[in-house]
């Protein structure tokens, strides 16, 4: 390792920044304001023609003071003036039969160097394998971030028996082609980098840019080619002479090393090693060269895939180089189908060190889980039970920051994707409760509860027995858990590299305008961290988190309220009436907290006996109608609470917005040492986010003043029962009547959702909105997301 002057990153960007001075952080732009604009124009602005002609506006560009006047001069600026931190596109002829097809693609080195030296990564990188246990003995392994899986000690091991002091850099692939339009046939055929070294969090946001468009690749259908064997066989070619093109720059890399800086100024050897391939079904037999029907990743042929369980060995590269050394002879083909493999001429992955292709291919969660199970398990569902009853109660289910409501049902939904699958399984298990069966099916409710519950499970600890999913466990051991290499994230990345992409075009000749718009984007986005940074005048990496427990099971959020409440003065009468906020104990409730708060050694019955005399020194209050949380490391919002009364739209009429109370999981006491993850924690529906005016509220020198000031009043349910329901295994809880306290907004934990306990054909006088207050019973969801499936199961 080399020691690396301090902020060197940003100092050696900022050295390469046209016009760049102290007086002028916004240089090459002279001010705010002209950046501002520039920003605006290039990540949210409208199309070319229609910001020049907004700049044709007579006067507009002199009373703003900018340094453009059309769409052209701002591309020059940010061509000329703003140095490049990923690497440009470069144009390539791909020839088959006799055609050229265009291959669009960057240098995968740079790539990596990109992403690796990012100062917005520094503090998040990881260089080396751990191992990670669940038990102080160490005898029950936990995968989670790549670098816990047993690829990366492998491959370390491997490679440190030749070069000592190797970092390695994991290389995850993905690919997919994708719908430019509807109606046109234009596919575009991105494929992405991104590393191991950087959390799963980061990767799979795009926002944090953890991930880089790698190439464009040809998307020809090859119809000049008349046999259709012959064309399929071309069409499988032409994809991996494209990326060996692209990816063999990683043969040298991955073997001798490559001397690069990371974002905390360290030098190292680092060796980029091909480890992971993300992509739907059809991809990974296109990689792999497996026959489409059969399994990729293991021998199974396609008539064998629904056995259990299954005897076929992995596939190996042995077979597969086996199969290659025939490649020049003329049976070739008759070889490989001996061995369940295509003819594939020259694959890309033929000459990468350490690589085993078939290990390499990742479980798809979106398609094989979400898409693929999960519809079945769906449709099973609706055979046995009605489904007139199922959209009932998905249009009644209480609201949520992670739960989106069907207003129509579910049944009906076609061309369902598989996002709105994995919205759905979120409160599947719920609308089975107490569910009338059609009459065939009456004796087989446990089991339909049983099979539900067991799916699900899978679905968030993927150990569940069918063919497709039977390599899972193997592919958490090598590379940590799915949500590594989901190709959810695949699908999300679509929208920016490729759909706004080509939405920037004039749509002719459209992929050297995409590439030159992905080009300036990425500079745009870059500099707005660097100015950032200047205007700081430190560098905007998050605080290193130390060591990092798994994310799924840490979540540590942070409290975030508005600057200002969102209404500055609301009549305690309001707050206490039905027809408001319904806070019927209000009153006492907050005079409790006040007592106790300025007299903390006072027993409960004496805090109780001052309070029925108390008088509110105010009879109005500042109050809040959300309350968002956040996680510590980044500012997406990860839940949220809400809590309003009803109201009319402005120039709506009748129109009007329901009320919504949340419910919320509150801390009531301390968590003590061997104790279950739901110790000390109670449901609560929060009717109340408000703040007392600072010249009333009791200061403690051991809390701050947000802690004293943003409280929230709570109608308490029943506390949880030592286990949960035996046959649902949900925890089941009920309204308590009376029983309200005011509490510091610093122990609501997070928000909760309840499936209510139906008691047979839904009652029709619920609602959404209602049914918190006309359902009685109730269970706590536990697939809300992964974090309360791992606390509250």
């Amino acid at each position: 390792m080399v020691g690396c002057d301090e902020n060197s990153k940003y100092g050696a960007y900022q050295n390469n920044v046209f016009g760049a001075t102290a007086q002028n952080p916004w240089a090459p732009f002279t001010s705010k304001v002209d950046w501002e604009v520039a920003r605006w124009a290039k990540l949210r602005g409208s199309g070319s023609t229609a910001f020049s002609d907004l700049l044709g506006v007579e006067n507009l560009c002199g009373i703003l003071g900018l340094s453009y006047k059309t769409t052209d001069e701002l591309n020059k600026i940010i061509d000329t003036k703003i140095p490049n931190q990923r690497p440009k596109f470069t144009h390539r002829k791909v020839e088959v039969s006799g055609q050229s097809f265009d291959l669009f693609s960057r240098d995968i080195i740079e790539c990596v160097k990109a992403l690796y030296q990012d100062p917005e990564h520094s503090a998040y990188l990881c260089f080396s394998p751990e191992r990670h246990y669940a038990d102080a003995d160490k005898t029950e392994r936990l995968y989670h971030e790549m670098n816990t899986g047993k690829w990366w000690w492998s491959t370390q091991e491997a490679l440190e028996a030749t070069k000592p002091g190797a970092t390695i850099i994991p290389i995850i692939i993905s690919s997919d082609k994708t719908q430019l339009t509807l109606f046109r046939d234009k596919t575009a055929y991105p494929v992405y980098l991104t590393i191991g070294n950087l959390p799963k969090s980061i990767r799979r946001k795009p926002s944090r840019r953890g991930q880089i468009l790698l190439a464009y690749l040809p998307t020809s259908k090859l119809k000049h080619i008349q046999n259709k064997s012959s064309r399929r066989r071309a069409l499988a070619n032409m994809f991996h002479a494209s990326m060996k093109y692209i990816l063999s720059p990683l043969k040298e890399a991955g073997i001798e090393g490559v001397r690069m800086v990371s974002g905390d100024h360290v030098a190292r050897r680092c060796h980029p090693i091909f480890a992971a391939y993300v992509g739907d079904y059809p991809e990974q037999c296109l990689v792999t060269g497996a026959f489409n029907g059969d399994c990729p990743i293991c021998e199974c042929p396609n008539n064998e895939l629904g056995e259990y369980p299954s005897t076929h060995m992995y596939r190996t590269m042995d077979i597969a180089f086996a199969a290659l050394e025939h490649s020049i002879q003329h049976d070739y083909a008759k070889i490989c189908k001996s061995r369940r493999l295509k003819p594939l001429r020259d694959p890309f992955w033929e000459d990468l060190p350490f690589v085993n292709i078939f290990a390499a291919i990742t479980p798809d969660i979106l398609h094989q889980l979400h898409q693929g199970v999960m519809k079945h398990l769906i449709g099973w569902i609706t055979t046995i039970c009605h489904p007139e009853e199922i959209d009932e109660r998905v249009k009644r289910l209480p609201p949520n920051h992670s739960i989106r409501i069907f207003h129509k049902g579910i049944t009906s939904l076609s061309r369902v994707s598989g996002t709105e699958h994995k919205q759905i399984t979120s409160f599947l298990l719920g609308l089975l409760t107490d569910i009338p069966l059609r009459n065939q099916y009456a004796t087989a409710r446990s089991r339909l509860i049983s099979a539900t519950r067991a799916l699900l499970d899978f679905l968030y600890l993927a150990q569940y027995p069918l063919h497709s999913l039977v390599h899972y466990a193997r592919a958490i051991t090598l590379y940590g858990t799915t949500d590594n290499y989901s190709t959810e994230s695949t699908e999300r990345l679509h929208i920016d590299f490729a759909k706004d992409a080509y939405a920037a075009t004039n749509h002719k000749d459209e992929f050297p305008q995409m590439t030159a718009w992905l080009e300036r984007r990425e500079k745009v986005l870059f500099h707005e961290k660097f100015i950032e940074w200047r205007l700081t005048t430190a560098a905007t990496v998050h605080p290193s988190p130390g060591y990092w427990e798994p994310p799924d099971r840490s979540h540590a959020l942070s409290h975030h309220l508005t600057k200002h409440p969102t209404r500055k003065a609301v009549p305690i009468e309001l707050i206490s009436s039905p027809s408001g906020y319904g806070a019927t104990f209000f009153r006492s409730a907050l005079a409790r907290y006040l007592i106790h708060e300025e007299h903390p050694s006072l027993s409960q019955r004496e805090v109780v006996e001052r309070a029925s005399d108390h008088t509110l020194p105010f009879d109005s209050l500042p109050v809040f109608h959300k309350l968002k949380f956040k996680l510590t490391d980044n500012d997406d919002t990860y839940d949220a609470i809400h809590a309003y009364p009803s109201r009319q739209l402005p120039k709506k009429g009748d129109v009007a917005i329901p009320q919504r109370f949340d419910t919320a999981l509150v801390r009531v006491a301390d968590k003590t040492a061997g104790s279950s993850s739901t110790t000390g924690l109670r449901v609560g529906r929060v009717r109340l986010i408000f703040t007392i005016p600072r010249r009333f509220s009791a200061q403690k020198a051991s809390r701050t003043a947000e802690e004293v000031d943003h409280l929230a009043y709570i109608e308490w349910f029943s506390p949880l029962s030592r286990l949960p329901d035996a046959n649902y295994r949900m925890y089941k809880i009920s309204r308590v009547e009376n029983e309200a306290s005011v509490v510091p907004v610093s122990a609501i934990e997070r928000s909760t959702h309840l499936y209510p306990k139906w008691g047979g054909a839904v009652c029709r006088e619920w609602t959404s909105s209602n049914i918190l207050d006309r359902c009685s019973t109730f269970f706590i969801n536990p697939f809300k997301d992964h974090h309360t499936y791992y606390n509250v199961t």
